[in-house]
């Protein structure tokens, strides 16, 4: 955004008065003219309007983005019934990382529906870094989970992990989601939109706010009822967690850009003493929701075990999601 300022304006001033807004600016200066303020990116926000209508000021030139479906977005997506974003109860969606077994997932669905938890989730194609690692059990999974959430009041969500599979996810859930890896699979995401469902949109594992927002506009275009955007950390040099959880992003997208957000603090965190602790501060931020993963016994999980929760821990969260924030904020 570049402002320019009328000819008689006091410089000092009019950038004194786009400080008042939250606008961060670098001045360059004309030979003979009024100098051009530029602002920086991680500024507040500010409409246009705004600016123009500050004292001092003559034009505000402002690149469009091309997010006009994202734009028009409501703040709040009807999920099966389940409202997600700003203003609503948190929801929980929890579940194992992968499908174990029939037996598995519903005895996990029921535990999970007592302790008011509202979505499964579990995944049925699982897309693991080494070829040998379990990949899931695919399309007899996706029945079994969704079969589980339904005898116990339920919704589902689970990876598509192609464009083959699409089709067959979208006939089992109520919620898409796409995965880190998977953010930028053009092709999918207009695949996945295709089938007019919502979408649950992980943060890709190094991509920029922008790159995440202008994903959400592909399945938008795709024909996606709605974009659930899914912050799971992104990568960085210290090993200490699997990843850093960007509760600043949580904090834009939910209370500035106005969308939906989840937090994963499973992947953020790669370790289970940290999940109850990350999820608190997400609710703090701003997030509508969280993506839990919990499995009876985490030392036997299949997949990403040592970030699974049990079950006790699990609805020690839904009980302080049921109870409301605590004294103070969540912490």
């Amino acid at each position: 955004m570049i402002i320019r300022l009328q000819p008689d304006a006091d410089p000092a001033a009019v950038s004194g008065r786009l400080a008042a807004l939250g606008l961060w600016v670098d001045r360059f200066e004309g030979e003979g003219r009024q100098p051009l303020f530029v602002v920086h990116p991680w500024s507040a926000e500010a409409s246009r309007e705004q600016i123009e209508a500050l004292d001092g000021v003559a034009e505000v030139l402002a690149r469009q983005h091309g997010r006009p479906r994202l734009d028009a977005a409501p703040p709040v997506i009807d999920v099966a019934g389940i409202p997600i974003g700003a203003g609503q109860r948190p929801v929980l969606m929890a579940g194992p990382c992968s499908v174990e077994s029939e037996a598995q997932i519903d005895a996990i669905a029921r535990q999970l529906a007592r302790s008011g938890v509202q979505f499964l989730r579990g995944g049925a194609f699982k897309p693991r870094t080494s070829p040998y690692a379990f990949r899931g059990h695919g399309e007899p999974a996706l029945g079994w989970l969704s079969d589980a959430a339904r005898a116990h009041g339920l919704r589902v969500v689970s990876e598509a992990l192609g464009e083959a599979t699409v089709e067959r996810v979208a006939a089992h859930v109520d919620l898409i989601q796409i995965g880190s890896r998977n953010m930028q699979n053009f092709p999918l995401l207009r695949a996945a939109g295709a089938t007019g469902k919502p979408i649950l949109l992980k943060r890709g594992m190094a991509a920029t706010i922008d790159e995440w927002l202008l994903a959400a506009e592909h399945c938008l275009d795709g024909g996606a009822s709605g974009v659930i955007f899914c912050e799971r950390g992104i990568r960085s040099f210290d090993p200490n967690t699997r990843n850093v959880l960007d509760l600043g992003a949580v904090a834009l997208i939910s209370g500035v850009h106005r969308h939906p957000v989840v937090v994963d603090p499973s992947h953020a965190a790669g370790r289970r003493d940290l999940v109850l602790p990350l999820a608190r501060a997400a609710l703090a931020a701003g997030a509508g929701g969280l993506l839990v993963e919990t499995h009876p016994d985490p030392g036997r999980a299949l997949s990403d075990g040592p970030q699974a929760v049990d079950l006790a821990a699990l609805a020690q969260l839904a009980a302080e999601i049921d109870a409301g924030a605590p004294a103070g904020g969540w912490r």
